[in-house]
């Protein structure tokens, strides 16, 4: 059965309690991933994966929704700064195409203006070395984007 690509108040009516919300940033050659907590309070970034073929990448992807009970992904869609989308939008939204066939999850976008860029200067404010930066600013922009949803949800109450 195919999942279909909801807005956030759409997504708030489909999942239950307790179900957690996996986040992804899609970049060209990584993909971050954040994972919720229970309550989808707290995003936390979970792992990067180095982007190959697409069934490869989405097969990893099933197992860890499969392996923490996500009910759900939200992809990071990246907006030009004057909302208008881009070739890395419509890539987002081939992804999302291609993924719910094979997932069966609802996904549901979420704009990623400025997620990099946040992400990075929070971590150069902490002064990590641009190495360790590297390895961890794709998850990390994943949890911005996942964190960003999560709040949304929470505005949204229970009633929704």
């Amino acid at each position: 059965m195919a999942a279909d690509v909801l807005d956030i108040e759409g997504l708030a009516l489909r999942i239950g309690p307790r179900q957690r919300l996996i986040g992804a940033d899609l970049g060209s050659k990584t993909i971050g991933l954040a994972l919720s907590d229970v309550e989808r309070r707290i995003a936390t970034p979970l792992e990067t994966i180095r982007r190959s073929k697409f069934t490869k990448d989405a097969a990893r992807l099933i197992a860890l929704m499969d392996k923490f009970g996500a009910a759900a992904l939200v992809l990071g869609l990246p907006l030009n700064m004057d909302g208008t989308e881009g070739p890395s939008a419509q890539a987002a939204r081939a992804f999302a195409r291609n993924f719910e066939p094979l997932s069966g999850r609802p996904c549901v976008f979420w704009d990623e203006r400025l997620s990099t860029m946040a992400v990075t200067r929070s971590l150069i404010a902490q002064d990590v070395t641009r190495a360790r930066r590297a390895e961890v600013v794709d998850k990390m922009a994943a949890a911005y984007i996942l964190q960003g949803a999560l709040d949304r949800l929470q505005r949204l109450g229970p009633a929704a």
